[in-house]
């Protein structure tokens, strides 16, 4: 049995394929991705350090491959893909798969990612061969969407799927939670996990212009629990009357949420920080701390 067999298949990637696919020939919404990308570039710089070979894992479009390629930051950009990008390359490009990365260990000192890591369906299995594939120090700097996004539109089509069908289809998916993405970075063998949260908040005059934006950013429904039949007309306009009553601002304008969640973490190195062994400290706490007496006086 091999690891694709072990792992539950939550999401179908070669349909995941498809829907980049039809979203890239359409005309991609990328604004999202566009504001992702300068932030990942923000906290980079921070860094204030070279990185040789770059890797940039899955990420939808190039353009953060391109950013990378056109800054002193790295001598090597490679990009993994899961479509061929059009246009003249301005990085070496593979096709594959964020499950199962085409790279020997060490290959790497840095590794991005954004807005790709949600659609994996063995996240720990993931960020463990990104490890292996980092230098010792190298860094592993990602963003993914979180569980809290899109929550007006689960709420609205579950609640309109109840009132009509009686039952409640998987339409969202159930995307991860930042509580849980340092302990998956320590479980792969990251040193300095760091973790954090940023929320978008996206308007639109309609339901429809969020569900359009979301096909255009190739990010509908691909879970493999999904229904096979069509969305019926009567759901539909159920769920648009919900999320306007319940998520519309006071100019009537619609709120869509989008947690983004950031994840980053260093391949183990010598001259990194470790935590002090239990009972190492040589300072007392009460020498630097006030002491009370009982009666509240220092």
């Amino acid at each position: 049995m091999n690891a694709s067999q072990s792992v539950p298949q939550i999401f179908d990637r070669a349909l995941l394929a498809q829907r980049l696919r039809r979203a890239r020939t359409s005309g991609p919404a990328t604004f999202l991705l566009d504001r992702v990308t300068e932030d990942l570039l923000d906290r980079l710089a921070a860094t204030m350090r070279p990185f040789p070979r770059v890797a940039d894992l899955a990420t939808p479009e190039p353009a953060l491959a391109a950013a990378l390629a056109a800054t002193d930051v790295s001598r090597s950009v490679t990009r993994l893909a899961m479509l061929e990008d059009a246009g003249s390359p301005v990085c070496n490009t593979l096709v594959g798969d964020l499950e199962n990365l085409p790279f020997v260990p060490e290959s790497f000192e840095l590794a991005v990612s954004a807005l790709a890591l949600q659609w994996v369906n063995d996240l720990p299995g993931a960020l463990i061969q990104i490890r292996r594939m980092l230098a010792p120090d190298g860094l592993f700097l990602a963003c993914m969407i979180g569980g809290q996004s899109l929550q007006e539109l689960r709420s609205a089509f579950a609640e309109a799927e109840a009132d009509i069908r009686g039952g409640v289809s998987p339409r969202v998916a159930p995307f991860a939670d930042l509580r849980d993405l340092g302990a998956l970075l320590q479980r792969a063998g990251f040193a300095l996990p760091v973790t954090d949260s940023d929320t978008v908040t996206v308007r639109y005059d309609s339901m429809f212009g969020l569900m359009a934006d979301l096909r255009a950013m190739g990010a509908t429904n691909i879970l493999t629990q999904r229904s096979r039949q069509f969305l019926r007309r009567d759901v539909l306009m159920r769920a648009a009357e919900i999320y306007a009553h319940r998520f519309a601002d006071a100019d009537g304008r619609l709120r869509a949420t989008f947690e983004i969640l950031w994840l980053s973490g260093w391949a183990p190195h010598e001259s990194q920080q470790k935590p002090l062994k239990p009972g190492s400290a040589q300072v007392r706490l009460s020498d630097v701390l006030p002491v009370r007496n009982y009666d509240g006086k220092e």
